[in-house]
Order: structure tokens, then C-alpha cells, then sequence
């Protein structure tokens, strides 16, 4: 029954994370706080990955069509697709998931064992909605761009990867990575996206609220935070591909 009786408690607890605030120009303070905290200081480590997987998945691409039958250009569409359809909205949430859940659940844990969480309580403030709704609405508004980026660099580093190492030509990556796009395949990355910020998010955080014990059991929150945002966003990432593309 456990399973259930976690549900159920994170259900009830989003319910007070989302109801009305008090007064909303703290929460707007605190929103704008948490987007640098969440996403501007996830930018280098977003930023270098991305570049990297790029250029490797592009060399990858390239030792793997040797048949003369398979056009040179693939190589550009298929380092465009793995980037825009999997690696940028799926592997780089799950490397978000361990930096930004694991930061969210040991914040929000810290205090509760310090008893800071129970000191709002007593002045009457809605400490789930002060201290979560700010990181989820952060989350959720910072990743498509971080996402965005990541596209970006990942498309640009397997073509400067790719043409020093010699894996293709200039022309053929760039006609490549032009070929046959579909703008909606778009709509459905960004779509993974927002729902993984929110599950990031919220799950780090409802470890986190709920810690008990001391600075051991802060590190076990912050564990867990990670191993099932991680299983949930490869659940939903599951159920979100053959919603949108087993049509």
C-alpha cells in the first residue's frame, strides 16, 4: 500500500502547492530567483554536453552508413532527429533531473529538519506553495529555452565535429540537417519538455517537504529525488511518444 499512500500524499500536497497564493508579488520575487538558480546556472554544463553529444552522435552516424546505397546527407537528418526527438528534450532532462532534483530536495529538506518549514507554518504561510510553486513555475518556464539551446548547439557541434574529423562535407551536413523537416515534431519535444520540468520539480520537492531525521536522511531524500524523476521521465517520455507519433 505504500505506493498509494505516496501518491496520494503528493497529490494532496500539489493541491496546496497550487492554490491561490497569498500575495504575488513574493511569489514573482521568488520565480525569478529560482530561474537563475534552476536554469542560467544549468547553462555551462547543458551547453557542453550538447556541443559533445552533437559531434559524437553525428561521427557515429557517419561510421554507420558505409553502404554507397544511403545518401551522404543522412548524416545531417539523423544527428537533427536523435537531437531534436530524444537526446535534447529526454537525455538532457534526466542530467537536469540530477543537478536541479537533487539541489531541490536537499534545499527543501535542509529546512524542514532545521525546522524552518514549521516556522512558516506558524506565521501562517503556505510553506508548500511559497517554497514549490516558485522552482515548478521556474522550471517550467526556464527549460524550453535551455532545451532550445541544447538543440542548437548539438545540431552546430556535430557539424564542426563532423566536418574536422572529415565524417562529411559541409554541403552534405547542412542539406542534411534541412531535409524533410516537420516543424510538429517540434511541438512534440517542447511538450516532453514541460511535462518533465514539472516532474522534476514537483517530485524533488515532495521529497524534499517531507523529510524526517537529520542530515543522513537529507541525502537519501535527495536520492531518491533523482531515481524517480529519472523512472518517471522515461515513463511519461514512453507514454508521450505513442500518444504523439504511433498515430
Amino acid at each position: 500500500m505504500k505506493p498509494f499512500f505516496h501518491l496520494g500524499r503528493y497529490f494532496m500536497l500539489m493541491g496546496r502547492v497550487l492554490s491561490k497564493p497569498q500575495k504575488a508579488s513574493v511569489y514573482w520575487r521568488q520565480i525569478i530567483h529560482e530561474i537563475n538558480t534552476i536554469g542560467i546556472t544549468s547553462l555551462p554544463i547543458v551547453a557542453i554536453i550538447s556541443v559533445f553529444m552533437g559531434g559524437i552522435i553525428t561521427i557515429q552516424a557517419a561510421f554507420g552508413f558505409t553502404s554507397p546505397l544511403v545518401p551522404l546527407y543522412a548524416i545531417g537528418f539523423t544527428t537533427r532527429e536523435s537531437i531534436l526527438l530524444e537526446f535534447s528534450p529526454t537525455i538532457v532532462c534526466l542530467i537536469l533531473a540530477g543537478k536541479v532534483g537533487s539541489n531541490i530536495a536537499s534545499e527543501i529538506g535542509s529546512m524542514r529538519i532545521t525546522e524552518q518549514i514549521d516556522a512558516l507554518e506558524i506565521m501562517g504561510v503556505n510553506s508548500a506553495g511559497y517554497l514549490i510553486f516558485p522552482k515548478i513555475a521556474a522550471a517550467v518556464l526556464i527549460f524550453p529555452f535551455l532545451i532550445a539551446i541544447s538543440m542548437f548547439l548539438g545540431i552546430w557541434g556535430g557539424y564542426f565535429m563532423g566536418v574536422a574529423a572529415g565524417a562529411c562535407s559541409s554541403y552534405e551536413y547542412i542539406f542534411g540537417i534541412q531535409a524533410f523537416f516537420d516543424p510538429w515534431k517540434l511541438y512534440y519535444s517542447f511538450t516532453k519538455v514541460l511535462v518533465f520540468a514539472y516532474i522534476i520539480t514537483s517530485v524533488s520537492s515532495y521529497f524534499g517537504y517531507y523529510t524526517n531525521g537529520g542530515a543522513l536522511e537529507v541525502g537519501k531524500s535527495s536520492t531518491n529525488a533523482v531515481v524517480y524523476s529519472s523512472i518517471l521521465i522515461l515513463l511519461f517520455g514512453l507514454i508521450l511518444t505513442n500518444l504523439f507519433l504511433n498515430q
